[in-house]
């Protein structure tokens, strides 16, 4: 396999740093606007497989041309997803397979935001699947670690471990501290404001997708490993809109632990006006609040020695087996400290970064095979999770007490 990634920055280095120590590939062109960023990452591994290269993820034609130069036989979309769509079809255009880790945007019911879906997440996408279909080509969405793996878990859940699902809710959690500072996030600063402050989408079974406001229906979760007890709250993510489509479920949610300091941080940031992304001119110059405020939070991918704790990631399943009410918890959690030591990476990215990297040896050894557009729950799991575990960063299932 020949590989373009799109993304050197904090999850797009995490990836070289994990492929490079796996043979599935000959070739990975590493791309980002900012080339010594790029450089930077493919040269940091000593690998000559590894080639780093100047590229604008928003022109689309040029980054077909790559494709076709590198005779590249697959995209890695590392980048925010401002650039979905122009990387989405450039890898469409050049006749290769495509994987990413966040999908095409959405946009909010014009009238009803909190009650209706208006344009959902990964909808562009999916409204192209046809083409892909045509032209022999995979475009895997939303391959991250959630959503990604929290995908794959729901899966592996209704493959083998339940017969019936009632509900599947993605929990993420985190103990994560960084030292000296008061707001740091742990992943791209754009793509957090993006997804908490939009309404959060929920699926019922008799109801389909719909919305509610943010930070809605929150909930004590017990997170393992000694996280401990977070409140959770609904916050607009992938796995929602994606898991329906290939697992049977009554419900469909994900809650995310962000604590109530960060909850009023986003809040005072819409309050001002400043998660927008229109421009606006400030000294002569036009510039979005949002990237203002990115540019102004230090780099999620600089943070890795200031930051102690541990990440989770899983997904709650609750339904029956063998007439017999079930309840289980599958996740993974990954320490900072572990993964600093191990990759020189923090445990956030490197959580995200492994998925991508495991997928991508899937689909070269024709384990994971398709035309066509489809999200991680559309393949069988149990390769994944045992290629997760030889990776050296197993995942767990616990069990819950039903009552």
């Amino acid at each position: 396999m020949r590989i373009l990634l799109v993304g050197a920055g904090g999850v797009g280095g995490a990836v070289v740093k994990i492929a490079a120590r796996h043979g599935f590939f000959s070739r990975m062109v590493v791309a980002d606007y900012d080339v010594e960023r790029a450089r930077s990452a493919a040269q940091g591994v000593g690998d000559p497989r590894f080639v780093p290269v100047q590229a604008d993820a928003s022109d689309q034609a040029a980054v077909a041309a790559l494709l076709r130069e590198h005779h590249c036989d697959l995209l890695l979309n590392a980048t925010d997803p401002r650039f979905v769509m122009s990387l989405f079809r450039a890898a469409l255009d050049a006749g290769c397979h495509y994987l990413d880790m966040a999908m095409s945007l959405s946009r909010p019911h014009p009238d009803r935001p909190f009650e209706e879906c208006g344009v959902k997440l990964g909808d562009e996408q999916f409204a192209l699947a046809d083409r892909w279909q045509d032209r022999g080509t995979l475009a895997l969405l939303g391959m991250g670690v959630e959503p990604g793996m929290s995908d794959v878990f729901a899966r592996h859940a209704a493959d083998e471990l339940f017969d019936d699902i009632e509900e599947i809710g993605v929990r993420d959690g985190a103990d994560l501290v960084v030292e000296g500072l008061a707001f740091a996030p742990s992943f791209s600063t754009w793509t957090m404001i993006e997804e908490c402050l939009n309404p959060p989408v929920v699926y019922e079974s008799h109801r389909k997708w719909y919305t509610t406001e943010p930070f809605s229906g929150p909930e004590v979760f017990e997170f393992p490993e000694g996280i401990g007890a977070l409140e959770c709250v609904n916050v607009e993510h992938e796995e929602v809109v994606l898991i329906p489509r290939q697992v049977e479920a009554g419900r469909v949610t994900f809650k995310y632990g962000l604590g109530s300091e960060v909850i009023e941080t986003l809040k005072t940031l819409q309050r001002l006006g400043l998660d927008s992304t229109d421009k606006v001119r400030a000294g002569g110059v036009e510039v979005s609040p949002r990237d203002v405020v990115a540019a102004c939070l230090p780099d999620p991918a600089a943070i890795g020695p200031q930051m102690r704790g541990r990440t989770c990631a899983g997904t709650w399943v609750k339904g029956r087996k063998d007439g017999v009410a079930r309840e289980v918890y599958l996740y993974h959690v990954v320490d900072n400290q572990w993964s600093m030591q191990e990759y020189g990476a923090q445990a956030v990215v490197w959580q995200t970064a492994v998925n991508p990297v495991i997928a991508m040896e899937l689909i070269a050894e024709n384990v994971w095979t398709g035309a066509g557009v489809f999200g991680p729950e559309a393949f069988p799991a149990r390769p994944f999770l045992d290629r997760l575990n030889a990776y050296g960063s197993p995942w767990h299932l616990r069990e819950h007490a039903c009552g």
